[in-house]
């Protein structure tokens, strides 16, 4: 058995608690055979086991939070951002943007917790980088990522924002290509820069673009990004089997996708990334080959920090197999971040588990 699976189903032990239960099963926990008791949500979401054969009550080893705590915590982690974009509420679209990128650009640097992982992998990449430039550099990171998230959260507005947006590259002429002859295609990018720019270009073009993204654990966080990622186009994927069918039938129905594949992925394989090895999807790739269509590299730059950006789509990566496409992409992003590292995004503990 895995460390935790489901086994076949129980009855109520003694019918303690057989007013109040969802559902009564057999689990084994890391080796260990219990009952898993599962309440409804108006009682709580949190469980309790009790080990077979036994007389007593075993408590779960993870706290039990009641939905009240769970909406206080997100309500409390939401705060800060929340008050930042307050303050400045008033100001015009891109001081907006530059005084979120102030504020997150000042956790980075001086708060604890994200400047050591910021810091952890800056010093894997470059090594000989003294700390003090370094510290200067989660200064910028942070920057770009508050004006990055200002942008998305008010991705309608963004989309507007054309002339901010400088084209160029042969990929656009093979998106043309493909959606005139009504295939689909795949664009690859990363957490770099301005990755929305990339859609807001193609939408404007005619090319609206959907995109995968990873759901927020966060109530509000969930609420305000899944709203300006979808203002930037549809559909909107998320990831798992039910969005992996989804996107098959978007490219198969000649739809335009836009995956940033620079996340670690656990079912991905070790491939070079910035000179280290990270777990990497495969899955793009793979869609491009079976489907024949597409997949090109893009970027959305951002300018000296400001508002403007370069918006580069690179030619299609050749098909040949999944694993020599998927290095292509890495190797395109990897020469992005090392020269303009402060727009890359530090805290996806991309070499985690390696």
């Amino acid at each position: 058995m895995s460390e935790i699976e489901i086994a076949t189903p129980r009855k109520d032990p003694a019918g303690m608690l057989s007013n109040h239960v969802t559902s009564v099963i057999e689990v084994s926990v890391f080796g260990r055979r219990g009952i898993h008791i599962i309440y409804p949500t108006e009682y709580s979401t949190g469980v309790l086991i009790f080990p077979l054969g036994g007389t007593h009550i075993c408590n779960h080893k993870q706290p039990v939070f009641s939905r009240h705590f769970i909406t206080f915590w997100h309500h409390l982690r939401y705060v800060p951002l929340l008050s930042a974009l307050t303050f400045s509420r008033w100001r015009g679209f891109d001081a907006q943007a530059r005084a979120l990128g102030n504020f997150v650009g000042g956790a980075a640097r001086w708060f604890p917790i994200s400047r050591r992982r910021i810091d952890h992998d800056l010093v894997r990449v470059f090594p000989n980088m003294r700390r003090a430039e370094r510290m200067k550099l989660c200064h910028k990171i942070g920057h770009n990522m508050g004006q990055t998230l200002f942008e998305i959260y008010h991705c309608a507005e963004f989309q507007t924002r054309q002339d901010n947006f400088s084209v160029s590259g042969p990929g656009l002429e093979a998106l043309e290509a493909a959606h005139a002859a009504g295939k689909g295609a795949i664009i690859v990018s990363g957490h770099f820069g301005q990755w929305e720019a990339i859609r807001a270009v193609l939408k404007a073009s005619g090319m609206e673009t959907g995109a995968v993204y990873r759901p927020q654990t966060n109530r509000h966080y969930q609420r305000r990004l899944l709203a300006g990622i979808e203002a930037g186009g549809v559909p909107i994927i998320a990831t798992g089997k039910i969005g992996t069918k989804a996107l098959v039938r978007h490219l198969r129905n000649g739809g335009f996708i836009a995956i940033l594949l620079d996340e670690k992925s656990g079912t991905g394989e070790r491939m070079p990334f910035l000179g280290h090895d990270a777990l990497t999807s495969l899955a793009a790739a793979r869609l491009a080959l079976k489907y024949d269509i597409p997949m090109v590299p893009a970027y959305g730059t951002r300018v000296d920090g400001g508002s403007d950006f370069a918006v580069d789509f690179e030619a299609p990566i050749p098909p040949s197999d999944a694993h020599t496409m998927t290095q292509a992409f890495n190797d395109s992003l990897s020469a992005r971040i090392l020269d303009k590292p402060d727009q890359w995004y530090w805290m996806l503990r991309r070499w985690n588990d390696m």
